[in-house]
């Protein structure tokens, strides 16, 4: 068996579809600055990031030392998440086969039967333990102006999670050789005999458009502001499982485990700034007005077809804003259906941004997914916080994001420019 297979492939499967995916997911992207305010948006997003979260901010104002011109290039985010320290046991289980294939049977018989106790204890530790990998990458432009404003975006996200899947006949295999003669120890050839899995399913989201929005003004001084984002979508699945010994790091994203498919879209927004300086505002946005779907390719007995589906999400916010902060709140009111091993999720955030004299920014945020539970098939995400920076000396921008929980680190990073 090739050394550390397992290991190489759960750590290549992230790099491998973000590269031939175009780095997507069907995770929301968000930029770096709403990654570090608890990946809210909807009611403060920078010209830039209105594509992303809501594209009638595209023609809200911001200061006015950023509202005329906006560029992303690029924004970068990521999480990982491995409660059972996945990764871990998959290299003691790999060594413990190579142990057990190297050993003379003949003179060491009892170590070659500990040994195999050793490794049906790994595998029915690792039965439905995951790893799982998130990645972004999005570019965007804005010029927002006094009539239409215009901009464009690209960007997405990926998630992949690799699993054990412990094979019972394994369990009653395994029990029979820490009791095996001789004869049967030398028989005994892990790679062929051994039918508990790894299973790969990844999930995939890609899309390009361009947002259009313009301001209302209202009685009181208040202001509607309403846009639009038209876009491509593609949606893309891997789903590989294949024994242990019969893992290939060039094998899960071949034809027969992806399928893909392609269509257009929709994003519609609207925000209200009202207050006696429009200091408040509160933003709407429906994104993926229409349904699309997409089944896995489940090429063996063993595996499920899942179904990838991207429905219309509705998310509500409200911020107060002033020269020196921004406060806010938004709520998912419509759910996201898990695709595969993961929870569903229903995001709450609070996000706040402290600003010095607009040459940098301290950004904190929280959110709890309301639609988690203990019975998901995977790793559960519950309560997440974040934080960042960013400096914005002379219109050029870095922001970076940190994201942290009980299953979760993340990190995210964006260069750009605003004036």
């Amino acid at each position: 068996m090739t050394e550390n297979r397992l290991t190489k492939l759960s750590l290549a499967i992230g790099l491998s579809i973000a590269t031939t995916s175009a780095m997507a997911s069907p995770q929301t992207f968000m930029s770096s600055r709403s990654f570090a305010m608890g990946g809210t948006g909807v009611a403060i997003a920078h010209p830039a990031a209105a594509g992303a979260s809501n594209p009638a901010m595209m023609a809200a104002e911001h200061h006015d030392w950023s509202d005329d011109f906006g560029l992303i290039l690029p924004s970068v985010n990521a999480r990982f998440a491995d409660e059972e320290e996945t990764i871990d046991q998959i290299d003691d289980i790999q060594d413990t086969i190579d142990r057990f294939q190297e050993l003379d049977k003949t003179s060491n018989e009892e170590e070659a039967r500990q040994t195999a106790g050793d490794l049906r204890q790994q595998l029915n530790d690792f039965d439905r333990d995951t790893v799982r990998i998130d990645a972004g990458l999005g570019i965007a432009l804005a010029v927002p102006t006094d009539s239409i404003s215009l901009g464009f975006f690209t960007n997405g996200n990926l998630r992949a999670t690799v699993r054990g899947e412990f094979d019972q006949d394994d369990d009653q295999f395994l029990a029979d050789l820490e009791t095996a003669s001789t004869a049967e120890l030398l028989a005994a050839d892990l790679d062929r005999d051994l039918e508990s899995r790894g299973s790969i399913l990844a999930s995939a989201v890609t899309e390009i458009g361009i947002s259009l929005a313009t301001t209302i003004d209202l009685q009181n001084d208040s202001q509607l502001q309403i846009g639009v984002s038209p876009k491509y979508v593609q949606l893309r699945t891997y789903q590989y499982t294949e024994t242990v010994s019969g893992f290939e790091d060039d094998d899960f994203d071949s034809d027969e485990n992806e399928t893909d498919k392609s269509g257009f879209n929709l994003d519609v927004g609207a925000a209200y700034a009202f207050g006696s300086r429009n200091q408040w505002n509160a933003g709407v946005v429906v994104k993926n007005l229409i349904p699309m779907e997409l089944d896995s390719a489940a090429n063996r007995p063993t595996e499920e077809e899942r179904t990838l589906e991207l429905n219309p999400m509705v998310t509500a916010g409200i911020a107060h804003k002033g020269d020196f902060h921004v406060v806010t709140a938004e709520m998912d009111l419509t759910k996201k259906e898990a695709f595969g091993y993961e929870d569903d999720t229903q995001w709450l955030a609070l996000g706040a941004e402290f600003d010095a004299f607009r040459y940098a920014q301290l950004r904190l945020g929280v959110r709890q997914n309301l639609a988690s539970n203990d019975d998901n098939d995977g790793i559960e995400e519950d309560t997440q916080f974040t934080a960042g920076i960013g400096l914005s000396p002379f219109g050029a921008r870095l922001d970076i994001g940190a994201l942290v929980s009980d299953a979760d680190i993340g990190a995210a990073i964006e260069l750009g420019a605003a004036f």
